[in-house]
């Protein structure tokens, strides 16, 4: 089984959003503390990001955010945190939250979270990682996503492996003890792979 002490969070940094997807990121924020699982996120002090880092934070859990300093103002770096490294580019934000992290966790979310998504799992079929996926689908928002990737392999764009590249979980309380069943990677990661 695998060990999981950090898990990365990607979600969105938009608040004018569903409620239950606000409720969902309150939620895992707090799941998170409750565990004892630190909680490593984009760093943002706004919408999903921010609820989530508050209930963590609130349950007295630790978190790490990272954030670039082009979107430090805009998302608002959450300066209340256990820890927020504040870093050049995009490319260095993604890769510290990878090295951070011993599994990986998608609530829903935009533009950026999708480039997120997208990229770690395309990181695993690359053979640059072997650590756990999960997509929380809160409310069927991640249907689409998983009808696409299904697409794309009927289509001969991805090998019918690419599925099991990231496993779906339809709600928060669900991902540890999915995560709790997630082997062990037996990949060693060196950081200037990725």
């Amino acid at each position: 089984m695998a060990v999981i002490r950090r898990i990365c969070v990607y979600c969105g940094s938009s608040g004018r959003v569903d409620e239950a997807y606000r409720a969902a990121a309150i939620r895992l924020g707090a799941l998170f503390a409750e565990a004892g699982v630190e909680l490593v996120y984009g760093g943002g002090r706004v919408g999903l990001m921010g609820l989530m880092a508050d209930a963590a934070l609130a349950g007295g859990g630790r978190v790490t955010g990272i954030i670039p300093y082009h979107l430090h103002d805009r998302e608002i770096g959450h300066t209340g945190i256990s820890e927020l490294v504040v870093v050049d580019s995009m490319h260095e934000r993604k890769r510290r939250m990878f090295e951070l992290a011993d599994a990986f966790a998608v609530l829903p979310g935009g533009l950026g979270t999708l480039d997120e998504a997208f990229e770690i799992i395309t990181w695993k079929q690359l053979g640059l990682h072997d650590k756990p996926i999960f997509i929380v689908d809160v409310a069927g928002y991640w249907a689409p996503f998983a009808a696409l990737i299904d697409h794309v392999i009927a289509k001969g764009f991805a090998v019918r492996a690419a599925r099991d590249y990231f496993q779906v979980v339809s709600q928060v309380e669900d991902l540890l003890p999915a995560l709790a069943l997630a082997p062990q990677s037996e990949l060693p990661v060196e950081s200037d792979l990725v």
